[in-house]
């Protein structure tokens, strides 16, 4: 049987995504379509997306901005992907995850699967009795910084599969669009 599409990306990982990011709910990005209007089609929308990514012809829309207020003054731009891109961006992470995952320190918190921001509240309260100092930062403006060439050779160091790579340098140079 001849290969007809160019990457291996099958419809269960794109349907799983889709659950995931079902249970994640959110609101619309900048092409307007909500969590329900694109299950009104769901079918075919899902297959939409399988095709584009296996085949390497998925390009993802910009992300809109929403300004969101800061609890001390001032606002941060809140990026809201479409629900097609956030679903394909669902499809890479579970890949990519499986391959990283085991790097990790047991003590990092952030984007990890299992673990949650009240884990790590959990770990700092037990450790408040044990320090009586604290360290908190905030790194400004550090995904709008950082440079995508290290980042990139970072993940390049993880993973080779082509389409992996593909989809995280489209997402990079994405664009945002004020709402």
């Amino acid at each position: 049987m001849a290969k007809t599409k160019s990457f291996d990306i099958t419809k269960q990982m794109v349907y799983r995504a889709y659950k995931r990011i079902k249970a994640n709910k959110g609101a619309a990005g900048v092409d307007h379509i909500s969590l329900e209007q694109f299950e009104d089609n769901l079918k075919d929308n899902l297959y939409k997306l399988w095709n584009r990514l296996s085949s390497g012809s998925y390009f993802p829309l910009a992300v809109r901005g929403v300004e969101i207020p800061k609890k001390k003054g001032g606002i941060r731009v809140l990026g809201i992907p479409t629900v097609a891109d956030r679903i394909a961006q669902m499809v890479v992470k579970t890949s990519f995850e499986e391959k990283v995952e085991k790097h990790f320190l047991a003590d990092s918190y952030g984007y990890r699967p299992g673990k949650s921001a009240h884990d790590a509240l959990e770990v700092t309260v037990k450790r408040c009795w044990k320090m009586d100092w604290v360290l908190e930062f905030d790194i400004k403006g550090f995904f709008d910084n950082i440079n995508h060439e290290l980042l990139l050779k970072a993940v390049h160091k993880h993973t080779q599969c082509p389409w992996e790579l593909l989809y995280m340098k489209r997402w990079l140079r994405g664009t945002l669009a004020k709402s």
